[in-house]
């Protein structure tokens, strides 16, 4: 089995600095301030890829975020059409508006079709959350994985929506997450854990089948997502940790 892939969340350059120098392999730009999956500014996300391309590590990638997204198909394939323009190798969607999975199947068909119009090797991750009931958004990740799978996304992702200290373990037995990574291969995807993951969750997150996992709050110094700063010592004992 392939290690698992090392996602970091970087909210600026000077961030994405640190994730690259501490050894991340998926460098995600993405805005704390505008939630879970609060979508980057064009101009950090060009940047970062520079700062990228420039580091001389082959193999790091680039993820970026286009939000925490209404139920507004029209609207999220105009900012992918955007975002596919800025050579991402990932572009991240969260489906946060739709509340059926016919609604949700919709949204990610505009997106897929719109990446795959202006950047066809841009990869499409559907982002989902775990918490979807407390929160009242998005549809449960299983429904996600359905609607992910059948509009040609290629990876599909939980996260947390409510960002407040609990994490991807407190809203899904380990067994339901197990059960997630399943579906999404068999379904013909890459798979991505996020949410408040924590040290202690890394040896279950190493067996669960993930392919990537995604962090900011564990590599930030205070480890606090809005005021704290992403650490290349703490990313780069992260990477360790899941070699």
């Amino acid at each position: 089995m392939p290690p698992i892939r090392l996602l970091v969340s970087p909210a600026t350059v000077a961030e994405a600095r640190q994730a690259v120098d501490g050894g991340a392999d998926i460098v995600d730009c993405k805005n704390p301030e505008e939630g879970s999956l609060g979508a980057g500014f064009p101009w950090v996300i060009s940047a970062i890829k520079e700062l990228i391309d420039a580091s001389g590590r082959r193999g790091i990638q680039l993820s970026a975020t286009l939000g925490d997204l209404p139920d507004k198909p029209g609207t999220a394939a105009l900012a992918a059409t955007g975002l596919a323009t800025l050579r991402a190798d990932y572009i991240k969607a969260g489906v946060y508006g739709p509340r059926t999975a016919e609604r949700a199947t919709m949204l990610l068909d505009a997106i897929v079709k719109a990446v795959r119009l202006v950047n066809p090797r841009a990869r499409v991750v559907a982002a989902g959350y775990a918490d979807y009931a407390r929160a009242a958004v998005s549809i449960p990740p299983g429904e996600l994985v359905t609607a992910a799978g059948a509009t040609g996304c290629d990876v599909v992702m939980v996260d947390t929506a409510i960002k407040d200290g609990k994490g991807l373990l407190d809203f899904m037995a380990p067994e339901e997450v197990v059960g997630f990574c399943r579906a999404g291969k068999a379904a013909g995807m890459e798979v991505a854990l996020a949410g408040n993951l924590k040290e202690k969750d890394v040896p279950f997150l190493k067996g669960s089948g993930a392919d990537i996992i995604g962090v900011r709050s564990m590599v930030v110094s205070g480890g606090d997502r809005i005021t704290g700063s992403v650490d290349a010592a703490l990313v780069a004992r992260l990477k360790r940790m899941l070699a």
